[in-house]
């Protein structure tokens, strides 16, 4: 069995990939800041610090495959990272409140041993509901929406507040496992081989 090691903090991407691979694998949690990038728009930026965060993690050992991801919301254009402050996540709720927008993730899968990197970006159309002030302000108070991309989690109680998705829901929750599985595949990890 390869080493696998996810290069990311996320309780949610943890749990993606114990989803795909079992327990298999280790965290590493990268040292690259997430700066932002002049000049990049915002598939470029994920895929960006995912290939940082993997590159940086990949430094750390001889051998084995990184798996590391950055996911952003789109808003009319306008990047939607993590909230830090109830007042940011309520404003942030409010700008995409009954809109269509995007979730997306920038992925980077490396090889250690191969040298092979493999970077991609996913994209997933999400429909907000119209939401009302006091849906909003509960929601804000719950605490869930901090520390979210675009501040809310499908995978939570954020789910009523969408009102459908198109694309791979695991990308909204921050790694798209069908396109992760068919690359790890092509290293040569075999998913259903792995117990």
């Amino acid at each position: 069995m390869r080493r696998i090691v996810l290069a990311s903090a996320s309780p949610r991407r943890k749990e993606l990939l114990r989803q795909l691979i079992g327990d298999n694998f280790e965290v590493c949690v990268s040292s690259y800041d997430e700066a932002p990038q002049p000049g990049m728009d915002a598939t470029e930026l994920v895929v960006h610090h995912s290939l940082s965060k993997a590159r940086d993690v990949a430094s750390k050992f001889d051998s084995g495959i990184i798996i590391s991801a950055d996911t952003v919301v789109l808003c009319e254009g306008h990047i939607l990272e993590k909230p830090h402050s109830t007042e940011r996540a309520k404003e942030m709720l409010e700008s995409i409140n009954g809109k269509v927008v995007k979730a997306i993730t920038g992925m980077t899968v490396l090889d250690i041993d191969s040298g092979n990197e493999v970077s991609i970006s996913e994209i997933t159309d999400v429909k907000m509901k119209d939401m009302s002030v006091d849906e909003i302000t509960s929601y804000v108070e719950s605490g869930e929406p901090l520390d979210k991309a675009g501040a809310f989690a499908i995978q939570g109680k954020g789910a009523i507040l969408v009102e459908s998705i198109s694309g791979d829901f695991f990308n909204v929750v921050g790694l798209p496992l069908f396109r992760l599985g068919m690359i790890l595949e092509d290293m040569g990890v075999h998913i259903f081989e792995i117990e």
